[in-house]
């Protein structure tokens, strides 16, 4: 499975919504959608830091969120914060005994360029 977070119109999240339900309805594990309305949006929520927290988690694999910031070289409270965001947004699951992961194998950023008339 992986997360596909993409750029949309408002108001849009209906078809992606759509397709999730489709895929699930198949017999398949559907892919994670996550919708940004803008690329500033996008990238003020997934900054450079929180796409290396992830590849640093898929990494190492299930740790806590210290193991983590060691792994990453980074401070506690800021890797704490980051894996709450990440978390908030569905990029990263919390166990029942504080491990994090990443449920998924990839993660795809796509945004389409403007159209020419």
């Amino acid at each position: 499975m992986k997360a596909i977070i993409e750029l949309s119109r408002k108001g849009s999240i209906f078809g992606a919504v759509a397709k999730q339900v489709a895929g699930s309805r198949r017999g398949r594990t559907p892919d994670y959608r996550l919708s940004f309305e803008s690329a500033r949006a996008l990238f003020a929520e997934l900054t450079p830091a929180r796409l290396d927290l992830l590849d640093t988690l898929r990494r190492t694999g299930p740790c806590s969120v210290y193991a983590l910031a060691k792994a990453a070289e980074r401070n506690y409270s800021n890797v704490h914060s980051d894996v709450s965001r990440l978390e908030e947004l569905g990029l990263v699951e919390r166990a029942e005994d504080g491990m994090v992961s990443v449920p998924f194998d990839a993660v795809e950023i796509r945004f389409p360029l403007a159209r020419v008339a």
